[in-house]
C-alpha cells in the first residue's frame, strides 16, 4: 500500500507542475523544469524563508480558490 500511496502523491505533484504552467512554459524540457524547482528551493532557503513560504502558500490557496470558483488564478507579484 505504501507504494501505491507514494505513486499517487508523485502523480499529484506532477499535476501541480502542469497546472502551474511550467510544462508549457519550458516546452516540456525536464532539465529546465528541474532547474526552476531548484531555484525555488534556493530562494526558500534564505534568511526570509518563512516569508517566502508564506507568500507561496497564499498564492497557491488563492489559485486553488479561484479554480474552485471557475476563475483564472490571479498572479500577485507583491512581496508580503
Amino acid at each position: 500500500m505504501a507504494r501505491r500511496t507514494r505513486t499517487r502523491h508523485l502523480i499529484e505533484l506532477g499535476g501541480l507542475v502542469q497546472k502551474a504552467g511550467l510544462v508549457d512554459l519550458t516546452d516540456d524540457d525536464r532539465a529546465t523544469i528541474y532547474g526552476a524547482l531548484l531555484e525555488l528551493v534556493g530562494r526558500a532557503g534564505g534568511d526570509d524563508a518563512d516569508d517566502t513560504l508564506s507568500l507561496w502558500k497564499r498564492r497557491g490557496k488563492r489559485a486553488f480558490d479561484a479554480e474552485a470558483q471557475g476563475k483564472e488564478a490571479v498572479h500577485d507579484d507583491a512581496r508580503p
